[in-house]
C-alpha cells in the first residue's frame, strides 16, 4: 500500500483530534508533521510530537495537508492553502474560508463523495452542524425528494474551542464556590444558560447569525438542491461536547416513520436510537467520542404534509470536523 506524507496544520482541539484519528484508523502514513503558529511539544495518544512553526516551506514534499481551522476565524488555509496546492499537496480544509468557493468541493463522504472527482487540489470540510444534519437527511432525501428543512441546533461549547470548554468548567467551579460567574469567551454566562447566537450577524441573511447562514448555504451545495428551503436557529448550550439538532424535514413524496427508521438503520455512518417508550434516544453524552451520527425521535409531523421530525446528535469535534476530513482523504485514496 502506498504511504503518504501528511501534515496537520493546527494543534488545538480539532488538530489534535485529527492526529488521534489518523493513528486510530491506521492511516497509511509515511510521515506525520504538526504545524502551528509557534514551536512546542504536544502529547497526543501518549506520543510526543514536535510542533513546528508554519511557513510556506513546511509544505515541501507533502502529499496531504489537513488544515484544522477554527470556526469564526480566518484560518491558516487563507494564507497557506493554495500555495500548498501549488507545491503538490492536496489540501483538506476544516475552516470556513473556501466552503462556498465554486472551485472547491464541499464534501461529506456519506453524502456526496462524487464531488471529489476532478477536484483542483483543495477540498473543504463543511460546518459541524451541517455535517450531522446532511448525514441524517440524505438517505431519505434521495428517495423521497427533500423540499424543506426547519432546524434548531443545541451546540456544545467545544465548537468554540478549548477556551470555551475551560470557561464552562470555570463557571461551574465559581458557582459551587458561590462566586460570580464571569463570562469572557461568550457575551453571556454559559452555565445554566443558553443563547441563540453562534458566529456574527450575517451580512447576507437579515436577522441570521453566520452559523445559520452556513447551514443554509452549505446544505444546498452538498445536497445539490439549490431550490431547497431551509430555516435554521442555532443555539449555544452548556454542554461540553456533541451537538444536538431538532429537525423537521418535508419531502415531495409520502413518507412514514417506520420506513424512515428502516432506511436510516441501514445507512452508513448512522445509528438509530428510537425507543422513546424505554427512554432510549440520542444524547450528547452518548454521542461524545463516537464516530457515528445518532438519530432518534423519528415521528410524523402533524403540521406539514409528507414531513417528519427527528432528533440528531453527533460529536462535533470528531464527525463534525476531524473524522470527516480524514474520511475525505480515505475516499481520495480509494478513488
Amino acid at each position: 500500500m502506498k504511504k503518504y506524507r501528511v501534515v496537520v496544520v493546527g494543534a488545538g482541539m480539532v488538530g489534535k483530534k485529527m492526529v488521534e484519528i489518523l493513528l486510530e484508523r491506521n492511516f497509511p502514513l509515511e510521515s506525520l508533521k504538526i504545524l502551528a503558529t509557534r514551536e512546542r511539544e504536544e502529547t497526543i495518544e501518549e506520543k510526543t510530537f514536535k510542533v513546528e512553526k508554519t511557513d510556506i516551506d513546511s509544505f515541501n514534499n507533502v502529499d496531504i495537508a489537513f488544515f484544522a481551522g477554527t470556526e469564526g476565524e480566518k484560518g491558516a488555509s487563507k494564507i497557506f492553502g493554495w500555495e500548498a496546492v501549488q507545491k503538490g499537496a492536496i489540501v483538506i480544509d476544516n475552516g470556513a474560508d473556501f466552503r462556498m468557493d465554486p472551485r472547491v468541493p464541499l464534501v461529506v463522504p456519506e453524502v456526496n463523495p462524487q464531488a471529489l472527482k476532478n477536484h483542483q487540489g483543495f477540498i473543504a470540510n463543511p460546518n459541524c452542524s451541517t455535517i450531522q444534519m446532511v448525514v441524517a437527511l440524505y438517505p431519505l432525501a434521495k428517495i423521497f425528494n427533500l423540499k424543506k428543512i426547519i432546524v434548531s441546533t443545541y451546540q456544545a461549547v467545544s465548537g468554540t474551542g478549548m477556551k470555551a470548554v475551560e470557561e464552562l468548567k470555570t463557571q461551574t467551579k465559581q458557582y459551587i464556590e458561590e462566586k460570580e460567574c464571569k463570562p469572557e469567551i461568550y457575551h453571556h454566562q454559559i452555565l445554566f444558560n443558553i443563547f441563540p447566537e453562534i458566529g456574527t450577524l450575517s451580512e447576507n441573511f437579515s436577522g441570521c447569525f453566520t452559523e445559520e447562514e452556513k447551514m443554509i448555504n452549505e446544505t444546498k451545495k452538498i445536497m445539490g438542491i439549490q431550490e431547497l428551503k431551509i430555516s435554521a436557529t442555532c443555539v449555544r448550550v452548556p454542554v461540553y461536547n456533541a451537538h444536538s439538532e431538532s429537525i423537521t424535514a418535508q419531502f415531495e413524496k409520502s413518507i412514514n416513520e417506520k420506513t424512515a427508521k428502516e432506511i436510516l438503520s441501514k445507512s452508513p455512518g448512522i445509528i438509530v436510537m428510537d425507543q422513546p417508550e424505554k427512554n432510549i434516544y440520542p444524547t450528547p453524552l452518548i454521542a461524545s467520542g463516537k464516530d457515528e451520527v445518532f438519530v432518534g425521535r423519528i415521528r410524523k409531523n402533524h403540521c406539514l404534509e409528507n414531513a417528519l421530525d427527528m432528533w440528531v446528535v453527533a460529536d462535533n469535534i470528531r464527525k463534525g470536523a476531524a473524522l470527516n476530513a480524514i474520511q475525505i482523504a480515505e475516499n481520495l485514496i480509494k478513488q
